[in-house]
């Protein structure tokens, strides 16, 4: 752990907007791979990130206990996919968290300002992950609005970068597995959730890819 990412954009900086995205300025791929074919080789990525949903998400960083609801996530299906950190094998210094073997986080910058976590998965060596897009605050709210800076609870937690912060998870989490990670961890259903619709997009803010349907967004309660 302990690496610290300096990621670039997703759609314009705006605080909780991060992909597992190319840096501007990389060559374009010559001869794109369909989404079909890259799915067809990844597909543990877009399973995970669909059960994801509804799972609680707590952490006990800074000795108080936080928890929320996980309601948006993204798949990245990796060395296939030209919106992953992991598109053609590539191993940035600032990013070599995607490359952990499955069941690790994998926390990384965007713009120099946003943690983003996310939970590396099969097949072993692809560099496929999910990304945490969204929580539905639980426990800990109060806290939760201190470090959130009194944004208002329903966007406490609505983004990758603001989802982070309410949880205090930070770069130190970065290819720690997930079941030594003491200070945070996934714990289980939500029972409450089973009834929600789930919804099937495109990503948010990449520039590539960007009609692969690889985010899952729970309904609201």
């Amino acid at each position: 752990g302990g690496r610290r990412h300096q990621g670039r954009h997703q759609g314009g900086g705006r605080q909780g907007r991060c992909a597992l995205h190319r840096e501007e300025g990389e060559e374009e791929a010559i001869a794109a791979p369909s989404y079909q074919e890259v799915v067809e080789l990844s597909p543990e990525a877009p399973r995970l990130a669909r059960s994801l949903l509804g799972t609680v998400l707590a952490s006990g960083f800074g000795g108080e206990r936080v928890s929320g609801l996980i309601v948006e996530t993204e798949a990245y299906l990796g060395v296939g996919d030209p919106a992953s950190h992991a598109w053609r094998g590539r191993r940035q210094r600032s990013r070599l968290g995607i490359w952990s073997p499955p069941g690790h986080w994998y926390v990384y910058r965007s713009h120099g300002l946003h943690w983003c976590l996310n939970i590396t998965c099969g097949p072993p060596g692809l560099g496929a992950a999910v990304l945490l897009r969204g929580l539905e605050p639980r426990e800990g709210i109060d806290l939760m609005r201190r470090r959130r800076a009194g944004a208002p609870d329903r966007r406490l937690a609505n983004g990758p970068g603001k989802l982070t912060q309410a949880l205090a998870i930070t770069g130190e989490l970065d290819g720690v597995a997930l079941d030594v990670a003491a200070a945070i961890r996934l714990e289980g259903k939500d029972a409450s959730s089973a009834a929600r619709q789930v919804s099937i997009t495109p990503r948010i803010g990449i520039s590539r890819a960007t009609e692969w349907p690889l985010r899952f967004v729970m309904a609201a309660d």
